[in-house]
């Protein structure tokens, strides 16, 4: 089953059950997804779907932490709910030894050996990654790569 269709199925049955937060993230998620179908004027691909959902995961955080700086926990726990409930929609990470072996082959294999070359290897090796891993995760890994 493809991510959207996962997530209308849920969405069915969040209403059906009468999930408010559920049916709210899911609302926001597939609003989302329409106004970038129509953006890009074709059906989304896995990829693309996936982008939308961590542009969405990215918006929940910085209002968490716009929250917790006014010190409006209430909201803060909202959006906390809303965060793990979209990020069960990601693919699960890669481990870290995953992550090092993928860096060192997508390294080898553009014969970037510097660290001076940091930008062109880390557009390297995301896409060598493909959004199992979180550009943190894998700027750190190039680091330690590179040293």
């Amino acid at each position: 089953m493809s991510t959207i269709e996962q997530i209308n199925s849920d969405f069915i049955t969040s209403m059906k059950a009468k999930q408010e937060l559920e049916l709210s993230v899911l609302r926001m998620l597939r609003t989302s997804l329409k106004n970038k179908q129509i953006d890009l004027m074709h059906e989304l691909s896995e990829e693309e779907v996936l982008a939308v959902i961590r542009t969405q995961i990215k918006q929940v955080k910085d209002s968490i932490d716009s929250f917790e700086s006014a010190n409006r926990s209430d909201l803060a726990e909202k959006s906390k709910s809303e965060l793990v409930f979209l990020e069960r929609y990601l693919p699960a990470e890669m481990s870290d030894e995953d992550l090092e072996k993928t860096v060192r082959e997508a390294l080898t294999k553009a014969e970037i050996s510097f660290k001076a070359d940091m930008g062109k290897a880390m557009g390297t090796v995301m896409k060598a990654v493909a959004g199992k891993a979180n550009g943190s995760r894998v700027k750190a890994a190039v680091e330690r790569v590179l040293e």
